[in-house]
C-alpha cells in the first residue's frame, strides 16, 4: 500500500480512531496529489489493481472533477488514454491485460460513480469526437447481466446529469443535451431499443431484477424517443403481458406497467394521440388495483391509471370533432370506476392532482346538459373521494380533541389541504346540486344513524361537506330552501350526535348551523330549535372551552341576524345563560386557557344586543340590565374596597377579575345605540354613567396595573360612543387619571382617546382639551427628544419601539387638532410655554425624519396653522414671531433644503403626495405672507442652494400663477436640477 493509499483510507475514516488533525493531513495530501499533471493515469492505474473501494471511489470522483474542470487543457492523448481506460472498465476490462482487479464486481456506488465519470465524457465528446460509444457498449451486451447492469447505470446517469428536465439545467447544459438526443435518435436508439427487447425476452425467467432495471432505463427515455418504437405489435403486448402475469415479482411488473405510463404521457397532438390510447385497451388492468393497496406493483399501475385518465380527459377537451368526443368520453367513462377506487384506496403519485382532475372533469360536465346516468352516477363518485379525502385519521382523535401540538399541526394541514377539495364541492354543487344534496342528506344520516363513538371523523366530514355546500348556494335558495335544504336544516337542528362531545364535531356543527342562519331567518318555526342548539350542551355549554367560546361568538353573531325575531325568547336566553354569565367574571386567571378574540366576551355582546332593542318595553329593559351591571358593579367595589388588603399572591387573579368584569361590560353596553340611552330612554344612560363612575375607580386605586388602565380606557372609547357628550363631565377626572405615571405606551392609548374625542365633538371638546393639554404636552414633550430617535445596531429596542409609536401618534393627535379648528389651543395661557418646543420638533421632522408619512402629517399641521394664525400680508400678528419662524425656518429648510438629500426619492409613491404638501406649503405662504416670503426664498434659500438666476425668475412666475400643477412639475425639475450641480451635498439646517 503507496501513501497515497493510505491517505485515502485515513480520509474515508469512519471508525471515529483517527484524529481530525491528520484526517485534514491526509486530505491536504490527497488534494497536492490531485494537482499534479499525471494525476488521470495514476487514477487509471488504482483502479485496475487496487480492490480498496476507498482508493476506487476517490479515483473515480477524481477523474469526473478533472474531466469537468481540465477537459479543454488536456492533450489529445491523456483524452484517449481516458476514454479508452475508463469504457474498458464499464466493459468488464482494465486498463490493460496485467489488470487484477475488475471495478464492476465492486459496490453499487462505486458502479454509479463510473457511470458519472463515463456521461461526463459523453457530455463533451459525444458525437463529435467519440461517435461510437453507444454503437461499441451494445455488442458487449452479450457479455452478461454485470455489462447489462452498467449500461442501464450509464444510461441512468445520462438522464439525470444531463437529460432529465426535471432538474435546473444551464442553457449551455440544455444545448448540449439536444444534441446528444439528437445524435441518439439518429443513430442508435432503434438498436438500443431492440437490445432492451432482446434482454427482457430472455432475461424475464432467469433474472427479474436486471430484467427491472433495463425497464427503468427504458422508462426514462420514451418521453423523447419515435414511439413507434415502443408502441407496436412486439413491445406493447410484452409490457402487458409482464404486468399481467401472476408469478412475476412485484418489481419486475412494477416497471413495466411504469414503462406503459410513460408511453401514456408521451407528449401528443391529440389526434394521433387519442388512437394511441384507445389500441392500449387500458381496461386489461382495471382489475389489479383492487389487490393489495399497499404494494409496489398496485402504485404503479394506479399512477399508470390516473395517467391514462389525464390524457383522455385532456383529448376530450381539445378535441372538436363529435366522433372524438365520444370515443374520449366512452374511454374515460370505462377507466373512471377505478381511478375513483384508486383515489380512496392507494397511495397516488406525487404528480397527479386529484383536486385538479376532478376539476377538469367537472368542468367537461358544463357542456353535457342535461347529465347522463353514467355523469350523475360519477357525481356521485367523486362526492365520495371528497370526503374520504377531507376525513381525518382516527390516530389523530385524541390530539384533535384536546388540541395539543400534533393536534394543532394536522387542523392547520387540514385546513389548507381541504380548501381545494371545498371548491371542488362547490362546482360540483353547481353542476349537479339535487344529487350533492342527496349525497349530504345520506351522509348526515348515516352519521345520525350510528351509535357508537367510534365515527367522530365520519360525522365531521359529513358536517364539513354540509358548511361546504353552503358557500356555493345563492342568497334567495338559501331563504327558501330550495331543493333538500328546507329538509337538511331541520334534520342538522334536531340532531344530537353520540360523538357530540367531540371538540372537532362540536365546532364544525355550531358552524354550520350558523352558516344556515338565513334559512332560520325566514322559517322563524325552527328559533326554537336554533337556541337550543346554542344554549345546551352542543354549544355554550358544551364542556369543552374552545367550543363554548366559539358557540358565544357564533351566538353573537346569530343574534346580529335574528335580532328582533328573538324578542320573545329573550326570558327564556337570559335563563339560559345565568351561570355563563356568572362564570366568566369568577373565573380562576390561571385556568384561562384562551386569550384573545375568543375570550367568552361575545355572550355579554349577544344579551346587550337583545335587551338593547327599542323593542323591549322600558321597565323590562331596566330591569334586565340592572340585574346584570348592578352585580358586575358591586363586585368591583367590593374588590377596591379590599385593595389595601390584597396580598401578592392574590393580586393577579383580583386584577384578571376586575379586567374580566370590564370586558364584559364593554361587550355588554355595544347593543344599546346612542340615541336610546341620551334620548328615548335616559335611564339607561344613566346606568352606564354610574358604571363609568365606578370603573374609573379603578384608575384611582390601581394607577400602575397596566392591563387593568388598557380596559379602563377602553370602556371610555365604548363610552363615548354610547353617552354621546353626556359623558363630559367624567372625561377630565378621565384623563387625569390616564396621565398619572404613564409610560409611552400608555400615553398612546390616551392619544388614541382623545383623537375619538375630538373627531366625535369637534370644537364641542375645545374646553376640556384647553385643560388637558398642557399636562399632555408637557409629559410627551419630557419623554420624546426633539432630534432624531437612535437608530442603527442595538437601537431596535422595545423601548425605542414605542417611543417611535408615541412619536407617530402625536403626529397625528396634533394633525386631528389642527384639522378640527381647535388650533387656538395651543395659545391658550396655560399651553404657550409648549408652543415653541412643538414648532422646532415639528420642524425637524417634517425635514428629517425617516417615514415619508409622517412628515407629510406634520407638513399638513404647517399649512393649518398658516391658514389659521396668519392674515393676508400686511395683516396684524396673530402669534407673533410664528411668520418669521415659518419664513426663515419651516419655508427654506423643509421646502427646499430638505428636498435636495437624495434620499428624497422622487420615484416613490408616498414621496410625490409628501412633494405636493410641500409645493402646497409654498403656495398658501405666498397667498399668506405675499413677497415677504417670495423675497426671503428667492434671495436667501436659492443662492445657497446655487440656483440660477433665470430658473429663480421662473419660479417666482409659476408661484404666482394660478396652475398648482404647473408649478409642482417645474418645483420637481428645479429640486432634480439643483441636486445634480449639489449631489447631494446641502445640509439641512
Amino acid at each position: 500500500m503507496d501513501d497515497l493509499e493510505k491517505a485515502i483510507l485515513i480520509m474515508f475514516d469512519e471508525s471515529g480512531t483517527v484524529d481530525s488533525a491528520l484526517k485534514q493531513k491526509a486530505k491536504d495530501y490527497c488534494d497536492k496529489i490531485k494537482e499534479e499533471q499525471a494525476i488521470c493515469s495514476v487514477c487509471i492505474e488504482k483502479l485496475c489493481f487496487s480492490n480498496l473501494v476507498q482508493v476506487q471511489f476517490w479515483c473515480l470522483q477524481t477523474l469526473h472533477e478533472v474531466i469537468r474542470i481540465r477537459y479543454s487543457s488536456m492533450s489529445l492523448d491523456e483524452k484517449y488514454l481516458i476514454r479508452k481506460s475508463v469504457f474498458s472498465i464499464a466493459c468488464f476490462g482494465g486498463f490493460d491485460d496485467k489488470s487484477t482487479v475488475r471495478v464492476l464486481e465492486g459496490p453499487a456506488f462505486i458502479k454509479n460513480k463510473l457511470s458519472q465519470v463515463l456521461v461526463t465524457l459523453i457530455y463533451f465528446e459525444y458525437p463529435l469526437v467519440w461517435s461510437s460509444v453507444f454503437v461499441d457498449f451494445l455488442p458487449q451486451l452479450s457479455k452478461g447481466a454485470m455489462i447489462i447492469d452498467m449500461f442501464c447505470r450509464v444510461l441512468n446517469a445520462l438522464d439525470e446529469e444531463l437529460i432529465n428536465l426535471d432538474y435546473p439545467r444551464t442553457p449551455e447544459e440544455l444545448a448540449v443535451a439536444a444534441r446528444v438526443k439528437d445524435a441518439m435518435r439518429q443513430q442508435c436508439v432503434a438498436q438500443i431499443v431492440r437490445a432492451w427487447y432482446d434482454i427482457v425476452s430472455m432475461y424475464r425467467n432467469s433474472d427479474e431484477e436486471l430484467c427491472a432495471s433495463v425497464l427503468e432505463s427504458m422508462r426514462r427515455y420514451i418521453s423523447w424517443i419515435d414511439i413507434g418504437l415502443i408502441v407496436n405489435d412486439a413491445f406493447i403486448p410484452l409490457l402487458f403481458e409482464l404486468v399481467l402475469v401472476g408469478g412475476l415479482s412485484e418489481q419486475l411488473r412494477g416497471a413495466a406497467a411504469g414503462c406503459l405510463s410513460a408511453v401514456v404521457s408521451k407528449r401528443m397532438d391529440p389526434q394521433s394521440k387519442l388512437p394511441l390510447l384507445q389500441s392500449l385497451q387500458m381496461r386489461r388492468v382495471f382489475g389489479l388495483v383492487a389487490q393489495d393497496s399497499d404494494s409496489e406493483l398496485v402504485s404503479n399501475v394506479a399512477a399508470l391509471l390516473t395517467g391514462y385518465a389525464v390524457e383522455v380527459l385532456e383529448c376530450f377537451k381539445r378535441l372538436n370533432s363529435e366522433d372524438a368526443k365520444g370515443v374520449s368520453m366512452e374511454l374515460l367513462n370505462e377507466v373512471l370506476p377505478s381511478v375513483f377506487y384508486v383515489m380512496q384506496n392507494c397511495e397516488l403519485d406525487s404528480t397527479f392532482s386529484i383536486v385538479q382532475f376532478l376539476s377538469g372533469y367537472v368542468a367537461t360536465m358544463k357542456t353535457l346538459s342535461p347529465l347522463r346516468e353514467t355523469q350523475l352516477l360519477h357525481v356521485g363518485q367523486i362526492l365520495e373521494v371528497i370526503r374520504s379525502q377531507i376525513r381525518y385519521d382516527p390516530m389523530y382523535r385524541k390530539n384533535l380533541d384536546i388540541l395539543d401540538k400534533i393536534g394543532r399541526e394536522e387542523e392547520d394541514r387540514m385546513v389548507e389541504f381541504r380548501k381545494d377539495l371545498f371548491v371542488l364541492l362547490r362546482n360540483v354543487g353547481r353542476v349537479a346540486p339535487d344529487v350533492t344534496q342527496i349525497f349530504i342528506r345520506n351522509s348526515l344520516a348515516t352519521a345520525v344513524g350510528s351509535s357508537s363513538n367510534w365515527n367522530v371523523e365520519e360525522v365531521e366530514a359529513a358536517l364539513s361537506l354540509f358548511y361546504a355546500f353552503g358557500e356555493s348556494i345563492n342568497g334567495e335558495a338559501m331563504r327558501t330552501g330550495s331543493g333538500l335544504l328546507g329538509e337538511l336544516v331541520p334534520m342538522l337542528l334536531s340532531t344530537r350526535f353520540p360523538c357530540h362531545s367531540n371538540r372537532v364535531v362540536a365546532l364544525v356543527y355550531l358552524e354550520t348551523v350558523a352558516r344556515y342562519m338565513k334559512f332560520v331567518q325566514e322559517n322563524t318555526q325552527y328559533i326554537h330549535m336554533v337556541l337550543a342548539a346554542f344554549l345546551d350542551e352542543r354549544g355554550i355549554h358544551h364542556l369543552n372551552v374552545n367550543v363554548s367560546r366559539r358557540a358565544s361568538y357564533l351566538f353573537m353573531r346569530v343574534v346580529k341576524l335574528l335580532k328582533l325575531k328573538l324578542v320573545p325568547f329573550i326570558e327564556n336566553i337570559l335563563q339560559s345563560l345565568q351561570d355563563t354569565v356568572a362564570g366568566f367574571t369568577s373565573m380562576d386567571y390561571t385556568l384561562k386557557e384562551l386569550s384573545g378574540s375568543e375570550d367568552g366576551s361575545h355572550i355579554f355582546e349577544a344579551i346587550g344586543l337583545l335587551i338593547g332593542m327599542e323593542d323591549v318595553p322600558p321597565a323590562k329593559q331596566s330591569d334586565y340590565l340592572s340585574s346584570l351591571l348592578t352585580p358586575l358593579c358591586q363586585q368591583v367595589e367590593a374588590l377596591l374596597r379590599n385593595a389595601k388588603v390584597l396580598t401578592p399572591e392574590e393580586a393577579p387573579q383580583k386584577f384578571a377579575n376586575i379586567q374580566q368584569i370590564i370586558v364584559a361590560i364593554n361587550s355588554l353596553s355595544k347593543g344599546f345605540s346612542e340615541r336610546l340611552v341620551t334620548a328615548s330612554r335616559p335611564a339607561i344612560g344613566l346606568m352606564f354613567k354610574q358604571t363609568l363612575d365606578v370603573l374609573l375607580q379603578v384608575l384611582v386605586v390601581f394607577p400602575n396595573v397596566e392591563t387593568l388602565r388598557s380596559k379602563v380606557t377602553s370602556f371610555v372609547h365604548r363610552m363615548v360612543d354610547t353617552l354621546g357628550a353626556s359623558v363630559f363631565p367624567y372625561l377630565p377626572k378621565a384623563l387625569e387619571q390616564l396621565l398619572v405615571d404613564s409610560e409611552p405606551k400608555e400615553l398612546v392609548g390616551l392619544l388614541i382617546l382623545l383623537n375619538q374625542l375630538i373627531c366625535k365633538f369637534n370644537t364641542l371638546f375645545r374646553d376640556i382639551l384647553d385643560e388637558v393639554f398642557p399636562a399632555i404636552a408637557g409629559r410627551i414633550l419630557n419623554v420624546i427628544p426633539v432630534d432624531a430617535l437612535p437608530s442603527g445596531p442595538g437601537s431596535n429596542t422595545e423601548e425605542n419601539r414605542e417611543l417611535q409609536e408615541l412619536q407617530r401618534t402625536l403626529y397625528t393627535f396634533l394633525h386631528v387638532i389642527t384639522t378640527h379648528d381647535l388650533s387656538s389651543v395651543f395659545l391658550s395661557p396655560k399651553s404657550r410655554s409648549y408652543l415653541q418646543p412643538i414648532m422646532q420638533l415639528l420642524l425637524f421632522t417634517s425635514c428629517k425624519h425617516k417615514d415619508i408619512l409622517v412628515r407629510k402629517v406634520c407638513v399638513q399641521i404647517f399649512i393649518r396653522l398658516i391658514r389659521d394664525w396668519c392674515a393676508m400680508p400686511n395683516g396684524e400678528e396673530k402669534v407673533p414671531g410664528f411668520q418669521s419662524f415659518i419664513i426663515e425656518n419651516f419655508a427654506t429648510n423643509c421646502c427646499l433644503y430638505s428636498l435636495l438629500d437624495n434620499s428624497f426619492e422622487f420615484r416613490d409613491a408616498n414621496t410625490l403626495v409628501l412633494f405636493g404638501e410641500i409645493v402646497l406649503a409654498q403656495k398658501v405662504m405666498y397667498e399668506k405672507f405675499g413677497n415677504d416670503f417670495l423675497v426671503h426664498f428667492v434671495s436667501k434659500g436659492f443662492p445657497a442652494a446655487h440656483c440660477p438666476q433665470d430658473l429663480a425668475e421662473t419660479y417666482c412666475q409659476k408661484l404666482q400663477g394660478s396652475d398648482i400643477k404647473a408649478l409642482k412639475s417645474f418645483y420637481q425639475s428645479l429640486i432634480e436640477n439643483l441636486r445634480l450641480q449639489q449631489n447631494g451635498s446641502l445640509v439641512v439646517r
